[in-house]
């Protein structure tokens, strides 16, 4: 893949394929495992992490807070932990978190009960324009400023709490803020307590779970999470594997791709991930989970694929929780699948790295796929047998990845030509994306930016 800006363009259907592939590292686990490494006691191990923009950000950031990071092999690192409240901020200190929300909100997260940080926050264009407004007020219970008041985007200046004080939240379906709401409790006076009644992205949680003296999870009707701050957190040694968001576009190109089979080795399994896979199931698609294994606390193994007709999919909110970041190659799934597939409690969708509700309408719409939406529900009326005469996918000026990704398999699935601007963002999760679609066969055609 070109190092700098470019765009793509395909021109070709792809071919039947039958192959065995890896995933890129799941990102979510790798910010994790660097933020939580650098706030532990001693020396942590992450091995095979994603080396991704995010990831990047991530490791530029702790630098910049005195967190010595020592790349020891291809995709493992040692992370010099300082231990809870000792990040420090030099004076006028900048960070960027780039295009990482997961970055934004945990680490602030973490900062907001660090003493003595005083420093600006911002992102790249794409994270500026989101709305962080749940997170600052959370972090603005335990104690911290953030300046200018009433302002809920980057840029911001964040000012610390010397006396952070614990709190108690009610949980929505967004992992990040329950993360960043641990990880700020972790250094607050007191015990920080959170009930959760719909399960989200517990990945925080299964790295924390091994320092009893800081976490305590009650699993019955409702999970309780407990943080008692001011303790200390013991090394990591944590192993990340394939990440199940990125596999999900191989695996709508083999579902919707007649004669072709896939196998994808090594891929997280965790129960609050694969909302994605269990949907398809539901509506028919031939996936199956083999050689299931668990490490740190998180499952994993092989995912198989085969193509088959796939029925209208009808998702309910629940799903949401469980697979937010596949939902927009699940609208290209439901865009070449016959009949009307309704996604419902997709509001959120709206606040992701761009509206990702409009962008994917404004995709369907070019290749002539009617969707109707309402606030929380989108309807879209598929048909696997598109009329690809003089028709052309443009997708111009969003810095979204998963936007960016799911237009490129649209394109390969029907020969739809397609002109994707600035796909240089699938570097935030996926940098490998482009090199694994060229093994399954995929033809395209890379041109950088003047």
């Amino acid at each position: 893949m070109p190092s700098k800006s470019f765009n793509l363009n395909i021109n070709n259907r792809i071919k039947p394929f039958k192959k065995i592939i890896k995933v890129d590292s799941d990102k979510s686990l790798s910010i994790r495992g660097f933020l939580i490494g650098a706030i532990s006691q001693d020396i942590s191990k992450a091995n095979n992490v994603l080396e991704s923009e995010d990831v990047y950000s991530t490791i530029n950031c702790l630098k910049k807070l005195g967190v010595k990071i020592k790349k020891i092999k291809p995709k493992s690192y040692l992370i010099y932990g300082k231990g809870l409240g000792s990040l420090f901020a030099k004076k006028n200190l900048q960070l960027n978190f780039g295009n990482s929300g997961t970055l934004a909100r945990l680490l602030i997260g973490i900062l907001s009960t660090t003493p003595n940080i005083e420093l600006k926050i911002q992102g790249d264009s794409s994270l500026n324009k989101r709305n962080m407004k749940k997170l600052i007020q959370l972090m603005s219970e335990f104690g911290a400023e953030f300046l200018p008041k009433n302002k809920f985007n980057f840029p911001l200046r964040l000012i610390s709490t010397e006396m952070p004080v614990s709190i108690k939240y009610k949980a929505g379906i967004s992992a990040q803020l329950k993360s960043a709401v641990i990880l700020a409790g972790l250094n607050s006076y007191g015990t920080t307590e959170i009930i959760e009644e719909k399960r989200s992205r517990n990945h925080t949680e299964n790295i924390l779970i091994k320092n009893p003296q800081t976490i305590k999870i009650n699993m019955r009707e409702k999970k309780i999470i407990k943080i008692f701050g001011k303790k200390y957190l013991n090394p990591i040694s944590l192993n990340v594997p394939g990440d199940p968001s990125s596999a999900a576009f191989f695996t709508a190109l083999t579902l919707l791709n007649k004669n072709s089979s896939l196998k994808i080795k090594n891929v997280g399994l965790n129960p609050t991930r694969i909302g994605f896979y269990e949907l398809l199931k539901k509506h028919g698609a031939k996936i199956k989970f083999k050689d299931i294994r668990r490490s740190n606390n998180e499952i994993y193994g092989d995912i198989y694929i085969k193509s088959c007709k796939i029925k209208p999919i009808r998702a309910s909110k629940e799903y949401y929780v469980k697979s937010t970041d596949e939902y927009p190659i699940l609208f290209v799934i439901a865009a070449l699948t016959n009949g009307t597939s309704v996604f419902k409690g997709i509001k959120d969708l709206a606040n992701k790295e761009s509206n990702r509700i409009k962008e994917m309408q404004k995709i369907l719409k070019q290749i002539g796929i009617k969707s109707l939406t309402s606030k929380n529900k989108m309807k879209i009326y598929g048909n696997p047998d598109l009329d690809i005469t003089n028709k052309t996918i443009v997708v111009s000026g969003i810095l979204d990845h998963r936007i960016l990704m799911s237009a490129a398999i649209l394109s390969l699935l029907t020969g739809i030509k397609a002109n994707l601007k600035n796909f240089e963002q699938v570097r935030t999760s996926c940098p490998n994306f482009l090199s694994t679609i060229a093994v399954l066969g995929g033809k395209f055609e890379t041109k950088k930016k003047n």
